[in-house]
């Protein structure tokens, strides 16, 4: 039988689709294969309780530091509909083993499900209702707390409560607007120590910690602005001062589609500059499936009969234990040989860079059937290590046609029939096309199948919650002194003429309105301010030479003790390292440290003969400029506070030119 030349195939079909560099690829490769996307970006609030408890928000504990563990096994419900949402029954099939860890000082009867809510958190519903009408977004009348159902075990109960705060704003980039759907008021869920097997297992620090979520619209035909409305998201939310930030405290997850495609979710993306790879690769990766089912449609007749072949590999067929054959009967797991028909040259077929489709079958046993990968070889590998070569006889044994795939799968005998049925659902599903799910993003931009896209039918009324009357005086409150729009703060710092390397870590640190401020207020140079903190002080925090604990009014303090003293901005620089090395530093004596020694214009005009002669001691040339960059260097510490140092070179020049007159 002719075998299939997999990496050739993969190359071939990775050519097929048009696969581009997202380094490369033009607007016009993203039109060709109808890229849209948005976003559902989690911003957790800065608030002292829980969202339905009055557990303490914001600490967060050691994977090692509990005081006691819950084991949990999940049931799925039926919806309002009495149906079952299908995301509830994949992880039903998983049978897993959930641990909760929980410390005391975090947790208490409610988040393990044995107490009702708490009422609402007053302080994390005024706060998420303010940035709603930051948003420009339309505010219920009424706030109805309902329930999520996540099976996953990520939630002890089963189910997130959840409220809709604001529908139908917008955000404004800088060339175009991106449509808001909603924004969400929600508990957060548990953080994952690990999930091995049929065993998972979270704490629960983080759990019920208060968060905002905003969806848009899918309006971005772009990665680059898909990652432009992302942040102009956390800008909004950081804009207002009220929002935690650090790692995990932002979570993005990217919706993505390609023309005939379906909407796929990467879930949980940690970093912002992730996202043009990822929404790039998982829109390449849909027009890849849209190829593949092509192909199947043409070499399967009736996708609805379509089934597996499969022989158990046992003891006595030694001519098939393969290496990982070999170990996984060493382990008293099964084997199966499965005979794919009319799935020659699938399996290889480029999905995203350096991965295939048997990949997408690989995850799923992962996530479904619990198989810790390895799970399985088959006849199209493309690594440095394949077993290409010993497949003929495999087909063989199966009674394969030409046209055929084949894979060796092995694990618990308890999950075989799970593999089996998995495999069988995704080559179906594949002749469909692409498949709702979510995935999991990784940081060289592909990801992996994590779990069915969940629907409407997860969704009911939190019968232990009230409805919630948002009343005109709330919004007449609320709606005092909102930050200032983020496309108004873009073209405010332009016209300051602060550079636009500075304008990210501004907006980012919500530093525009301290630049604003110190201007304002005490009458610096907004230009000279935005550059001090935009350049300077990024510098200095990126070199961890800022105190843990430092506060940015600590800035204003510092530009403030200036002002009283009658200093200049250029002694911020000097100021600014010693000021930062302190979470409450002492102006006076780190100005001092600096080796700052004031003289008036006069004083300085008097020194500089003298040290005009001092230099034509040291040096040969007659050069006037270096002599006066010399002479300014001298004076440098004496002048750079209380004048313009370009008043002084022009000073110093006079002198010097007319010394010999």
């Amino acid at each position: 039988m002719t075998r299939i030349d997999p990496r050739r195939n993969y190359d071939k079909t990775r050519e097929e689709v048009g696969y581009v560099d997202r380094r490369l690829a033009t607007l016009n490769d993203y039109k060709r294969i109808g890229f849209m996307s948005g976003l559902e970006v989690h911003q957790q609030l800065k608030t002292g309780s829980k969202l339905f408890c009055r557990c303490p928000a914001g600490i967060l504990h050691d994977h090692d530091d509990y005081d006691a563990e819950v084991i949990r096994h999940m049931r799925p419900t039926l919806s309002e509909m009495g149906v079952y949402d299908g995301t509830a029954l994949m992880e039903f099939r998983t049978r897993k083993e959930i641990t909760y860890r929980i410390n005391n000082r975090t947790a208490c009867t409610y988040e393990v499900d044995d107490t009702p809510p708490f009422p609402i958190d007053n302080e994390a519903l005024d706060i998420a209702i303010k940035i709603a009408l930051a948003a420009r977004m339309n505010i219920v009348g009424e706030v109805h707390i309902t329930r999520k159902q996540y099976l996953d075990g990520s939630i002890p109960t089963g189910f997130q409560r959840s409220a809709i705060i604001g529908v139908e704003g917008y955000l404004q980039l800088k060339n175009k607007k991106v449509r808001l759907i909603q924004l969400s008021l929600e508990e957060d869920s548990c953080r994952e120590v690990s999930d091995i097997g049929h065993k998972r297992v979270y704490k629960t620090d983080r759990l019920g910690m208060p968060l905002i979520e905003t969806v848009t619209y899918p309006d971005c035909l772009t990665p680059e602005e898909l990652a432009e409305a992302a942040e102009y998201i956390r800008f909004l939310n950081r804009s207002t001062g009220l929002v935690r930030t650090g790692m995990g405290a932002a979570r993005e997850d990217v919706n993505v589609s390609c023309e005939g495609g379906t909407r796929v979710e990467i879930k949980g993306v940690a970093h912002i500059k992730w996202i043009p790879e990822l929404s790039h690769n998982e829109a390449f990766r849909q027009f890849a499936l849209l190829n593949i089912r092509t192909r199947l449609r043409k070499l399967i007749g009736d996708p609805e009969a379509w089934s597996l072949k499969t022989r158990e590999i046992t003891e006595e067929e030694k001519e098939y234990h393969f290496t990982p054959v070999r170990e996984a009967l060493d382990r008293g797991e099964k084997v199966y040989a499965l005979n794919l028909t009319g799935c020659r040259g699938i399996l290889s077929h480029f999905t995203q860079p350096g991965r295939i489709f048997a990949d997408e079958i690989s995850d799923r046993l992962k996530v479904i059937a619990c198989i810790e990968k390895p799970n399985m070889i088959h006849s199209e590998e493309i690594g440095d290590v394949n077993f290409n070569s010993l497949f003929p006889e495999v087909a063989i044994w199966l009674s394969a046609a030409p046209d055929d795939a084949q894979i060796i799968l092995w694990g618990p005998e308890a999950d075989i029939p799970t593999a089996l049925e998995t495999i069988t659902e995704r080559i179906r599903l594949a002749m469909d096309g692409v498949p709702n799910e979510t995935r999991k993003a990784f940081e060289d931009g592909t990801t992996m199948f994590e779990r069915v896209l969940p629907g409407r039918d997860r969704m009911y009324p939190d019968t232990d919650s009230q409805p919630i009357p948002v009343t005109t005086q709330m919004l007449e409150s609320l709606g005092h002194n909102l930050p200032v729009d983020i496309s108004s703060r873009i073209l405010q710092m332009k016209q300051w003429g602060i550079p636009e390397d500075a304008w990210h870590y501004l907006l980012s640190k919500n530093l525009v309105e301290m630049v604003e401020r110190i201007g304002n207020e005490l009458g610096y140079d907004f230009r000279e301010v935005g550059i001090m903190i935009g350049h300077r002080f990024r510098n200095l925090e990126g070199r961890n030479k800022v105190a843990k604990g430092f506060s940015y009014q600590r800035l204003y303090d510092m530009y403030a003790f200036m002002k009283k003293e009658g200093l200049l901005p250029p002694v911020a620089r000097l100021m600014l390292p010693g000021v930062v090395a302190s979470v409450d530093p002492d102006f006076k004596t780190v100005i001092a440290a600096t080796g700052y020694n004031p003289a008036t214009l006069q004083e300085i005009k008097a020194e500089v003969k003298e040290l005009a002669g001092k230099y034509d001691e040291i040096c040969y040339n007659n050069d006037e400029t270096a002599c006066v960059n010399w002479v300014m260097g001298q004076i440098h510490m004496k002048a750079i506070g209380t004048m313009r140092l370009a008043g002084v070179r022009k000073e110093v020049s006079d002198i010097l030119e007319n010394r010999d007159k």
